[in-house]
């Protein structure tokens, strides 16, 4: 299957000249000498203009470039918020002593504004710049959510710049117009939703797994637990004094909401966990990782054809089957979430019931 043509123009360099250029309605505009500051943003200028669908004169200047032409301090430039932002989210997402995936998010999410308007005053920024830059991500082929995030984290890039008192607050305010891509109304791709894995290609899928892996499987089907909070686990961690054993987390993905988690292992779970106790309290029970446990699991897939699910798609079968049997607030506490509407997107029960009202009166 072919590639998709790319929405943006390229910026590509005039080898005779050595001057950059990007092509426009079949028409080559120069930018200056490729790969100059100047270059990057006059491409970005007329990027912008051409994504939000304004005219314009590709042989006007900004007053700044006129000799002679006295002209206001501009004020901090985009990169100059960037590189402060990246200072504090480098220090601010850590948890554990370790950095977040979140500072990566911000990266990626930043890198196509930097790329167009890195040098452009912050004042200057408008709708037009961040749609260009958002047309970008789609053209990379991210999904339809993960672009509307990224846009988000570009506005909280600029939110934190008005609290340095580097971002006055009507460019944010301007940047808040933007509505998210909707489902159907954009060309950025959506994901397949999660959903519960059949039994048939669990099994398929275990009996091409180490017993490790295939332990950590079953843990997740009794238990509801995401994959990073089974594998973080240590003797220690787990209180074995009454019927049912419980774990306390010392990290989960609600700790930063006051949220406390708790794991709660059955006689299955016990009968699994104690193959791997040890005698260092703080030891982990699994010698993996989330990342190994997930590439086993959808290698597995791979070789027994069926469809590829992640190990985080099993909490679906167990969450569903809780609802569905105990009710809400059973499954809301069972699988950690911190608000039931986001139990409530795994029950079966409601989709049934409906279907059967539709039968007896439609």
């Amino acid at each position: 299957m072919p590639r998709p043509k790319s929405l943006i123009p390229a910026y590509l360099l005039h080898k005779p000249t050595g001057q950059a250029r990007v092509r426009i309605h079949g028409k080559d505009h120069y930018l200056g000498p490729y790969g100059s500051e100047e270059s990057r943003q006059r491409y970005g200028e007329l990027v912008a203009k051409v994504c939000s669908g304004q005219m314009f004169d590709p042989l006007s200047r900004a007053s700044s470039d006129v000799v002679g032409t006295v002209v206001d301090d501009p004020g901090p430039s985009i990169a100059e918020l960037w590189l402060a932002f990246l200072h504090h989210a480098e220090r601010y997402y850590v948890k554990n002593g370790k950095q977040t995936d979140e500072v990566y998010c911000f990266k990626s999410a930043m890198a196509p504004v930097i790329e167009l308007y890195g040098l452009l005053p912050i004042s200057e920024f408008r709708p037009s710049h961040l749609k260009a830059a958002r047309s970008i991500m789609v053209d990379k082929g991210w999904c339809r959510k993960y672009v509307n995030k990224s846009v988000c984290r570009v506005r909280h890039v600029f939110k934190w710049g008005i609290e340095s008192d580097m971002v006055e607050p009507s460019v944010l305010d301007r940047l808040r117009a933007i509505a998210p891509l909707l489902p159907g109304k954009t060309e950025a791709k959506d994901h397949p939703e999660r959903e519960a894995v059949p039994l048939a290609d669990i099994e398929a899928v275990k009996k091409r797994l180490k017993q490790q892996n295939r332990d950590l499987i079953d843990l997740q089907l009794v238990t509801g637990a995401r994959p990073g909070e089974l594998i973080m686990l240590t003797t220690g961690m787990i209180d074995r004094g009454g019927s049912v054993w419980v774990a306390k987390l010392v990290d989960h993905k609600t700790l930063h909401h006051g949220k406390t988690r708790k794991l709660y292992f059955g006689p299955k779970a016990q009968l699994i966990l104690s193959r791997y106790l040890k005698a260092d309290p703080d030891q982990r029970l699994f010698a993996t990782s989330r990342d190994s446990y997930g590439k086993a699991v959808t290698a597995a897939c791979t070789r027994a054809g069926v469809k590829r699910f992640s190990p985080h798609w099993l909490r679906h079968n167990v969450t569903t089957e809780v609802r569905d049997s105990f009710g809400i607030e059973a499954a809301q506490a069972m699988a950690g979430h911190a608000r039931p509407d986001m139990t409530a997107n795994y029950s079966r029960k409601m989709d049934k019931l409906a279907a059967e009202v539709a039968a007896k009166i439609g």
